[in-house]
């Protein structure tokens, strides 16, 4: 996405047609600032002072279309994401839970030292300026329920069940190839 050498705050987006609706693509050449749901309680329009860009995000673009095809459970990008301290930390430990898997606040509290900090966790996972390639949408309630998502919870459940559905689909592909996927002798 750029030279990173650049000292610019020249801003760039672009929107992109998705299973959960259009998401608003922003960043500049250091890397992604923004990804936002176009179609969720939270939408953002672009900053008037952008510039519209699709080619600024092809290497972007194209790991959307792997991820929502199946074909990619990590995102390879450049990140640029502002915030405090604390809630890079989090975001952070975001990018480390595993695709189709999903942990409480409380567990990522725990994981970044602070295991007395779920609901500070809860709102810096509420600030994650980049829904999907930091999967904030993998953070579930303590008791297993589905809370709190910028991008409306049935955008967060679709998502949850894409990577579930995937997951799925790769232990069917090696039981139907005669692997097995058990540990024991």
């Amino acid at each position: 996405m750029g030279d990173k050498n650049t000292k610019t705050s020249e801003m760039f987006y672009c929107l992109l047609e998705s299973p959960v609706g259009n998401i608003l693509i922003a960043g500049d050449k250091r890397g992604l600032k923004l990804i936002n749901f176009q179609d969720g309680p939270n939408a953002q329009a672009p900053d008037p002072k952008w510039k519209e860009d699709s080619q600024f995000f092809r290497a972007v673009i194209q790991q959307f279309h792997a991820y929502f095809g199946g074909r990619l459970t990590q995102f390879r990008v450049p990140l640029a994401p502002e915030g405090t301290p604390f809630q890079m930390k989090v975001w952070k430990a975001l990018q480390r839970i595993p695709y189709g898997k999903t942990v409480s606040y409380g567990e990522i509290a725990r994981r970044i030292g602070n295991p007395k900090a779920s609901r500070a966790v809860g709102a810096a996972n509420g600030q994650n300026p980049l829904s999907i390639i930091v999967p904030c949408h993998r953070v579930i309630g303590q008791t297993g329920d589905l809370v709190g998502y910028g991008g409306g919870l049935t955008i967060k459940k679709t998502l949850l069940e894409h990577e579930r559905r995937r997951v799925e689909s790769f232990f069917t592909d090696l039981s139907s190839a005669g692997q097995t996927t058990s540990l024991s002798s």
